[in-house]
């Protein structure tokens, strides 16, 4: 057996995982989520503190599930780029420039599930091979 055929669950999971702790911390802690959003000039604050919790908990297991993937991972990576704009924007602070940088490598690793897909252990790739069995017969 190929090994290397569990890479992009693994990816999957590695993936969606820190979106879905972190819709669940935002959860935790609204007022403290709502005013930082504030802070930084977000519009309505409560709305996009609804909006971040519904993509990063949504998202993030569904990346993991590997159910409509490429969907999933095309908006998972707008969203770290347009979070890493608002929240990570102070380039002087070199805590700030890391977490950027770290948006924009997670957005890069979400683009290569766009354009792969979600692999063979996945809710898609059990789609897929089911259809393409019904094809067959």
């Amino acid at each position: 057996m190929d090994s290397s055929r569990f890479f992009p669950l693994v990816g999957r999971i590695l993936l969606g995982a820190p979106f879905l702790m972190s819709g669940l911390g935002k959860l935790a802690a609204y007022g403290t989520t709502v005013a930082f959003i504030k802070a930084v000039g977000m519009p309505v604050p409560p709305l996009a503190f609804i909006f971040a919790v519904c993509i990063e908990v949504g998202g993030g297991a569904l990346l993991i599930a590997g159910y409509r993937a490429r969907l999933v991972s095309f908006v998972l990576a707008v969203f770290s780029v347009v979070a890493a704009s608002y929240f990570h924007r102070n380039f002087a602070d070199q805590n700030q420039m890391i977490h950027f940088l770290k948006n924009l490598m997670i957005a890069g690793g979400l683009l290569q599930v766009t354009y792969f897909g979600a692999g063979a252990f996945s809710l898609d790739g059990r789609t897929t091979s089911r259809n393409a069995s019904l094809k067959a017969s």
